[in-house]
């Protein structure tokens, strides 16, 4: 039996991959998004509670991908309140209507920025002596924005919602994944800094879309899970020390050819890498990998193939355009 699926965001650059690996996985979809696309069915906001329950009830919607959110670029072009609209009040709106209408599942698009804190951003200009490791169970969460902030409180919302209504809740704190440049640095290049980013905190759209797909498929019966999504990184725990003082020794050890190769391109390495994302616990409980790792990165570089992730310097959100 085909079923519908309602997936929010479905214009933005996740929700473009997102769509048609539900659609190949038979799944009908019907796109909620503040911008039109190719994959919305709808134009409208997630905070239209209204709206939201005119969704399900017009498509039987059977479970929610919740992707649509306000997100850190969107702090310098929206006022705070806008934040809590979307990211909090829109969740809690889903979640009634998913609890309403019956639903088992419920799959959160979160994100990693909530667990930097002043402490960590700050890095080895802060003092640190090693290598923040940040897995699913770091803590305490003290995000240091409004996007952190209004991301782990809508991340509460699913917490309770998950206990009080015995829904299954997969929360996805996903990495870097944005095609356009870096809204802070502008050394190394575009695609070098995403290159080096795949080491610790990035990973292809192309998986954070396949995750999806593979949570909503096998969060049922698990109750609420946090998940962190991130390329596999190669480095372990015992690396954190030399990370935050010579990171570019620790990636040769694991990568022998690494400085040929950047040195063909003209990159550079990282000096210092301040934290790692372990995206491990999604492998062990449900079984899903990430296909794009440094080391396919620099498979590419050694073939002369175009690298396996997107880098578009002109790419503007849609909701922007």
């Amino acid at each position: 039996m085909i079923q519908s699926l309602l997936l929010t965001g479905s214009s933005g650059w996740l929700g473009r991959f997102l769509a048609p690996q539900l659609v190949e996985a038979s799944y009908r979809v019907v796109g909620l998004d503040i911008a039109p696309g190719t994959h919305t069915t709808v134009v409208g906001s997630v905070a239209d509670r209204t709206l939201i329950d005119r969704i399900f009830s017009d498509y039987s919607i059977d479970a929610v991908i919740h992707s649509a959110a306000l997100h850190k670029p969107d702090i310098v072009r929206y006022p705070k309140p806008a934040f809590v609209d979307v990211n909090i009040t829109g969740t809690l709106n889903l979640l009634e209507a998913a609890v309403s209408a019956g639903h088992d599942r419920f799959i959160f698009t979160s994100t990693t920025s909530l667990m930097i804190s002043a402490e960590v951003r700050a890095g080895i200009e802060g003092g640190a002596t090693a290598a923040f490791w940040l897995d699913e169970d770091f803590g305490p969460l003290q995000p240091r924005n409004i996007y952190g902030v209004t991301k782990l409180a809508a991340e509460n919302i699913c917490h309770l919602f998950a206990a009080n209504h015995g829904l299954d809740i997969a929360v996805l704190r996903t990495g870097r994944f944005f095609p356009e440049e870096d809204d802070t640095l502008t050394s190394p290049s575009g695609p070098n800094l995403k290159a080096n980013e795949f080491l610790n905190r990035r990973l292809a759209v192309v998986d954070a879309a396949a995750a999806h797909v593979v949570a909503l498929e096998n969060i049922s019966g698990r109750g609420y899970r946090t998940y962190i999504l991130s390329a596999p990184t190669p480095f372990c725990r015992d690396d954190v020390q030399t990370l935050i003082t010579d990171a570019s020794s620790v990636i040769a050890r694991y990568f022998p050819r690494v400085s040929e190769l950047y040195a063909q391109q003209n990159w550079i390495l990282p000096a210092h890498i301040d934290r790692v994302y372990d995206a491990s616990r999604i492998g062990r409980e449900l079984g899903f990998r990430p296909t794009v790792d440094f080391g396919r990165i620099l498979e590419a570089m050694a073939a002369g193939v175009p690298l396996p992730y997107h880098h578009d310097p002109q790419y503007t959100s849609p909701k922007e355009g």
